[in-house]
């Protein structure tokens, strides 16, 4: 049996960066705190939590003082820092490039509406940690689209600016784009910006491309993962054979019955390690040796 470990899927930049600035500080010896999940996978948070890293959530946070904290990869509002400085905590910042870049251009569009009539509008998921922070540049007034059939939502007589969360697909973003732009009123302004990261949405091809060369996928990713739950819904549409698994010890042999090649992938919160886990657990089951 072939066994292949697809070679774009695994961490992102950001992601990748917010876990080296971890083990960073952790090899320091010293306390550090990190302000949620760093990354949506319980493995990975599991083998950082053996290294010191102490995951807490905002309402702990506030209770902190004189603490060192890190700021994951998906960004944190205004008031996080407020209160950082409040408490006198050290804040290590792994916020990533792309959605830092976001949140500065969200808020400049804010602040330059000095009566704060148009409507900025963020393509993205609800609640999600990164959205949270780009809602936290508008005073919390920005309206979420989850969906383009949420986007009878708005007003069509008034302004209107559209951005996107980093990790949303450009095909919803382009039919957002597309309906606005159709209903908009003589009357008003519709201005947006893509803003979604070509790392994360090249990976849909590629996945789809990847996931039709094997008989069978499995799609690894933590069950929190927005990103990977996308990812995998591409896959199971390309091979019909494909699973989501949180570890190795989740394969199933039933799943490689009569199957040549299988096929292993995952989310931008993916770990390789775990991927490699995988591919040595399939071998195990089959009873093959190196």
């Amino acid at each position: 049996m072939t066994i292949e470990i697809d070679q774009g899927s695994g961490f992102c930049f950001g992601v990748t960066r917010a876990i080296g600035k971890a083990e960073e500080e952790l090899s320091k010896g010293e306390r550090l705190y990190c302000l949620g999940d760093i990354v949506h996978n319980g493995q990975e948070c599991n083998r950082l939590l053996q290294l010191g890293l102490q995951t807490i959530d905002h309402q702990q946070f506030l209770q902190l003082h004189n603490e060192k904290v890190l700021l994951r990869a998906h960004g944190e509002p205004p008031s996080t820092y407020q209160q950082a400085k409040q408490n006198h905590i050290n804040v290590i910042d792994a916020t990533c490039p792309v959605v830092l870049h976001l949140q500065e251009r969200i808020k400049r569009e804010y602040d330059a509406d000095k009566d704060h009539r148009k409507q900025i509008v963020i393509f993205g998921k609800n609640g999600h940690a990164e959205v949270l922070g780009l809602v936290g540049q508008t005073n919390g007034t920005a309206i979420i689209i989850e969906t383009p059939e949420e986007v009878n939502r708005l007003d069509f007589n008034q302004d209107i600016c559209l951005f996107s969360q980093t990790t949303k697909p450009l095909d919803g973003f382009q039919k957002i784009v597309n309906y606005i732009s159709e209903h908009i009123s003589p009357n008003a302004t519709f201005t947006y910006y893509d803003t979604i990261c070509r790392q994360v949405a090249n990976r849909m091809p590629n996945i789809r491309a990847f996931a039709t060369k094997h008989d069978v996928i499995l799609f690894v990713c933590g069950q929190k993962s927005s990103n990977g739950r996308m990812l995998f819904d591409e896959c199971k549409a390309s091979n019909p054979y494909s699973y989501m698994i949180d570890s190795a010890s989740e394969i199933q042999l039933d799943w490689l019955k009569d199957c040549k090649s299988v096929g292993i992938c995952g989310a931008t919160s993916t770990p390789k390690w775990l991927m490699e886990e995988c591919k040595v657990r399939i071998k195990e089951l089959l009873g093959c040796n190196e």
